[in-house]
């Protein structure tokens, strides 16, 4: 008998190329990161885990892949169920697949990020299931959270300033002074005035209607009202 004949095949010892059961598979998180604007600063939604380990704990929202669901629909069906959130469409934002991330085993999770209105997240808040934390004051979350958030937030940011309000928190029609006051609150610092007009009008168009602003006196000239120009920017997140 020669060698070669008592040796194992090493094709035949290894799992079939359509064999996915002979390999090992993570389960699939889809966890979302909602912020908005709220009290001059941006905000991210917790939701307190009602079950299961870290239970009582503050995370972003979030839920499991089920079998054959697609990613989309496990992100509206997460918004729905556990925010009270209909008619949004999250961005797929990154995937986060340290081995360690989850103590429970091997999780990996496809984040999705969406910028929303604090009135969108009314319901929601109303009814104790989520919280709003500063993004500046996130620390300490379970299963990589911090670092999802903190992911979320550099993405936003540099969308704000590159653009005039990517995510259209404000209404159609605004001031100068209102699209300035936004952004420094999506960026956590103040926009010189003059340098902010400068970057931000060329993707603005000017309406020839004026108004007072809010809380102003009537006194001096009315500001001029803008609405961003159509198709000027486009976000840097692709659509789900």
């Amino acid at each position: 008998m020669t060698l070669s004949s008592c040796s194992p095949d090493p094709v035949t010892m290894a799992p079939g190329r359509d064999d996915l059961l002979a390999y090992p598979r993570p389960s699939i998180a889809a966890d979302v990161v909602l912020l908005t604007v709220a009290d001059g600063e941006l905000n991210v939604v917790l939701r307190k885990r009602d079950r299961g380990s870290h239970a009582g704990e503050w995370m972003l929202p979030g839920t499991m892949l089920r079998e054959r669901e697609r990613l989309s629909d496990a992100v509206l069906r997460c918004l729905e169920t556990r925010m009270h959130i209909q008619g949004r469409s999250p961005r797929q934002l990154h995937v986060f697949d340290d081995p360690d991330r989850d103590e429970r085993g091997w999780v990996l999770t496809v984040t999705h990020l969406d910028v929303l209105p604090l009135s969108a997240l009314a319901l929601g808040l109303e009814h104790g299931h989520g919280q709003l934390r500063p993004v500046s004051e996130v620390r300490g979350l379970p299963f990589s959270h911090d670092e999802i958030i903190a992911w979320a937030v550099r993405m936003v940011r540099w969308e704000y300033q590159q653009a005039p309000d990517p995510w259209n928190l404000l209404d159609s029609e605004f001031t100068m002074t209102q699209l300035r006051q936004l952004h420094d609150a999506v960026v956590g610092a103040a926009h010189q005035k003059d340098t902010f007009r400068r970057a931000m009008e060329p993707q603005l168009d000017a309406l020839q209607t004026r108004a007072v602003p809010p809380g102003g006196n009537g006194l001096g000239r009315p500001a001029r009202i803008y609405r961003k120009g159509q198709g000027r920017y486009q976000p840097l997140l692709t659509l789900m």
